[in-house]
């Protein structure tokens, strides 16, 4: 299959880079100091930027200091980050296609994740502190498009979350699931479903993807 787009928009963690371990060790500890079920806030955490998961748990007015500190606890290593199937050799043959990375990591956990797990960093990058709003608000996709040059409607999306997907079809571009975080029943919002970004490749004018098999 053929998705004909003038650039394509990725999602980083849980796309190109696997953090879970790191992400998962934080959370415990990090849920064990505030009175707070790990499993239950890492049940929607993923995808979306971390002072907004966190804001469904504490009042606003301990909000920014218990982000700070989960933050702080994620970059106390990098055990266990590695970049995911496909991810290196994607963006090494895009062909002339451009690309942008939309993340709800804020920049300095975007260039530690990515550097370890050896994913280079493109020109345009939207992170966490550059939208008003995280996924699923459309805001960062719609940036990413508007620094390329290019309409939102023209990009396809890479994501793995459901806050992503979300935020890639009200952005107005074509999504593009991967199954690598999240189950199929989860990702029915994508318009396309692949197993991992071994089964994508890129040409001067889109994708080419193939699909997952039925589950």
């Amino acid at each position: 299959m053929i998705l004909s787009c003038a650039a394509v928009l990725f999602d980083v963690d849980g796309t190109l880079v696997d953090s879970t371990p790191l992400i998962e060790r934080a959370a415990r500890e990090w849920g064990a100091e505030y009175g707070i079920d790990p499993d239950e806030f890492l049940s929607d955490a993923h995808g979306r930027r971390t002072g907004d998961r966190v804001a469904d748990f504490l009042p606003a007015d301990q909000v920014a200091d218990a982000t700070a500190r989960l933050e702080e606890l994620e970059a106390k290593g990098t055990e266990g980050i590695t970049a995911l199937p496909g991810a290196v050799d994607l963006l090494a043959n895009m062909s002339g296609l451009p690309y942008a990375f939309v993340t709800s990591m804020d920049r300095a956990q975007l260039k530690v994740r990515s550097g370890v797990a050896g994913v280079p960093l493109p020109q345009v990058v939207v992170t966490a502190e550059d939208v008003p709003d995280g996924k699923p608000d459309p805001s960062g996709y719609r940036q990413a498009a508007r620094r390329l040059g290019v309409d939102p409607s023209a990009c396809v999306v890479i994501e793995d979350a459901p806050a992503g997907v979300a935020a890639g079809r009200a952005a107005g571009a074509t999504v593009v699931a991967v199954l690598t975080s999240h189950p199929r029943e989860a990702l029915t919002g994508a318009h396309h479903i692949v197993d991992d970004l071994t089964r994508v490749t890129a040409t001067p004018s889109g994708l080419r993807v193939v699909p997952a098999g039925p589950a």
